[in-house]
C-alpha cells in the first residue's frame, strides 16, 4: 500500500513564484539542463499522459504547427512524458509520415520531448495526480519566466485537449504585465484596454476621479483602464529578443 509520504511526493508541485525544479534529461533533441540552458527565455514546460495516444497526437501536432509562433515570442516548448526516448522517436516520425489533423499534415516535431520512465522530473513538477492516473501525467502547462521563475500553472484532465490560443494568450499577457508594468483584465488580448494598478494614496484615488489624467479611463478609484494598441504591444514583446 502507498504510504502518505509517496503519496505526497507524488502529487507535490512547485507554485506560482517559485523557481522552476531543476533537472537533467535526455530528450529527442539530445540532453538538456533544466531550466539553466534555456536562462533568457521564457519556457513552456508540458507534460502529456503517453506515446501513440490520439488526444496527445492533437495537441503535439498543434504546438509543433505554432512552434515558430512561440520563438517569435522568445518562448521555447519543451514536452514531457512518461516513456523512453525510442518510443518517443517512434512517435514523432509517425506524426510527420502519416497523421493529419485541422488541416495539418507532414508535421515535424522539432522542440525537444523529455524521457522521464523513472517519473522522477514529473514528480518534481507534481504532475502525476494518483486520482487520475498513478502511470501517466496530466496536461499540465508551466508557463517559466527568463530568470527561471514559475509564473503561471495550468492544469487540464487526461482526457482533455489543450486551448492553444489561451496557451498563447497567457504568455503575451504576463509578457505586456512585465513590460509596461501594467494587469490585463478578463478575456485581454493585444489591443484591449488594459488596467493599471490601483491608486496607493488618497491623494491619486482624488486625483484620478477629478479625471486629472486624460490617459485613464477611471470607473473608481480603483478601477482604471487605459488604451495600449496592438502594434505598441506586439513590437516591444515580438522585436525585443
Amino acid at each position: 500500500m502507498e504510504t502518505l509520504q509517496e503519496k505526497e511526493q507524488i502529487t507535490a508541485m512547485p507554485r506560482i513564484g517559485d523557481a522552476a525544479p531543476e533537472f537533467k534529461a535526455v530528450t529527442t533533441q539530445g540532453d538538456i539542463d533544466f531550466p539553466e540552458d534555456y536562462a533568457g527565455n521564457w519556457v513552456i514546460l508540458f507534460s502529456h499522459p503517453a506515446d501513440f495516444t490520439p488526444v496527445c497526437t492533437s495537441e503535439f501536432i498543434t504546438f509543433a504547427h505554432l512552434e515558430d509562433k512561440f520563438n517569435k515570442a522568445n518562448c521555447k516548448l519543451v514536452g514531457l512524458s512518461i516513456d523512453g526516448l525510442y518510443s518517443h522517436i517512434a512517435w514523432l516520425r509517425t506524426i510527420k509520415e502519416k497523421i493529419e489533423f485541422n488541416g495539418m499534415k507532414n508535421i515535424d516535431v522539432k522542440f525537444p520531448l523529455i524521457e522521464d520512465i523513472s517519473m522522477e522530473i514529473a514528480k518534481k513538477y507534481g504532475m502525476v495526480q494518483p486520482n487520475e492516473s498513478k502511470t501517466q501525467a496530466v496536461r499540465a502547462v508551466f508557463f517559466i519566466d527568463p530568470k527561471g521563475i514559475i509564473r503561471a500553472i495550468i492544469y487540464y484532465p487526461l482526457s482533455l485537449g489543450r486551448n492553444f490560443d489561451e496557451i498563447y494568450r497567457a504568455l503575451i499577457a504576463m509578457q505586456t504585465a512585465d513590460a509596461f508594468n501594467v494587469a490585463t483584465p478578463a478575456d485581454w488580448n493585444p489591443g484591449d484596454d488594459v488596467i493599471v494598478s490601483p491608486a496607493g494614496s488618497c491623494g491619486v484615488a482624488k486625483e484620478r476621479m477629478d479625471g486629472n489624467n486624460e490617459d485613464l479611463d477611471c470607473k473608481d478609484w480603483f478601477f482604471c483602464t487605459k488604451k495600449m494598441d496592438k502594434t505598441t504591444v506586439l513590437e516591444k514583446i515580438l522585436n525585443k529578443q
